[in-house]
């Protein structure tokens, strides 16, 4: 399938490592020109370089995208290099684990300043210019604790609806502008994050993330982790032009984890 968007230009948040890093990979093998952000700037370097040595193109940004004028330098710096953006992958860290009765106030708040607020201003910047041009996709690398929440990541479940809620009413708004606005829900995917989440439950359980790792497997039909690889491929799709009449959906990528429709 010709995924039809070599040429055009991709700003991808926290793309210096995991889910982030998989969808840069994933559009900058279609031919799109991926700019890879991250706060740390030598390592976003070092990756725009590994593309590049592979024959993709790619720029280096660095961000911090937890500050308006963060987000505002970033946007301005990749439009500088890149030019106007076509693609707009949201990503960024997981909050810290919690229970929900334990959350307190600024713990609420944080879940908003972290996952719904960047996010926001980054849209605001970029979606104008998609919708003068009349074409854009947005995808948001999101949690399958959307559907199902995840028990012991409270701050994490109610950010994220948060802003699931936020894209689903944007993307009846901007679907006659042929910009669409789509979720990419991870399971269990073997990242970094993924590794921690599995340390800190065997430290709270007293047993090793080995015996994490199994227990989790045994719950998944697909009996594995994914592998990054394969969640990018699914985020290249929902960017692509074929995938043009999709729009304003929450596709999960999870080997069958969450066992809704």
């Amino acid at each position: 399938m010709d995924f039809g968007i070599s040429g055009k230009t991709a700003f991808v948040a926290a793309s210096t490592g995991g889910l982030g890093l998989a969808v840069a990979r994933a559009l900058a093998a279609e031919g799109v020109r991926v700019a890879v952000t991250g706060r740390r700037g030598e390592l976003a370097e070092k990756i725009a370089a590994e593309l590049q040595a592979d024959g993709h193109s790619a720029v280096a940004v660095e961000a911090d995208l937890s500050t308006a004028d963060g987000v505002t330098a970033a946007v301005e710096r990749a439009v500088d290099l890149l030019g106007p953006i076509d693609i707009l992958v949201l990503n960024g860290p997981g909050p810290k684990p919690g229970a929900a009765a334990s959350l307190g106030a600024d713990d609420i708040a944080a879940a908003f300043e972290l996952l719904v607020k960047p996010h926001h201003a980054l849209v605001s910047k970029i979606l104008p210019g998609m919708r003068e041009r009349r074409w854009g996709r947005i995808l948001a690398i999101g949690s399958s604790g959307i559907v199902a929440p995840l028990p012991n990541l409270a701050v994490s479940n109610t950010g994220r609806a948060a802003l699931a809620g936020y894209l689903k009413t944007l993307a009846a708004e901007v679907a006659l502008d042929a910009v669409t606005v789509n979720m990419l829900l991870p399971g269990r995917i073997g990242t970094d994050r993924v590794a921690e989440l599995d340390r800190a439950a065997a430290k709270r359980r007293g047993t090793t993330p080995e015996e994490i790792q199994l227990e989790s497997r045994k719950t998944i039909p697909a009996r594995r982790y994914g592998e990054p690889e394969e969640f990018g491929a699914a985020g290249a799709f929902l960017c692509s032009a074929p995938a043009s009449y999709i729009t304003g959906v929450a596709l999960r990528c999870d080997g069958g984890l969450i066992r809704s429709l």
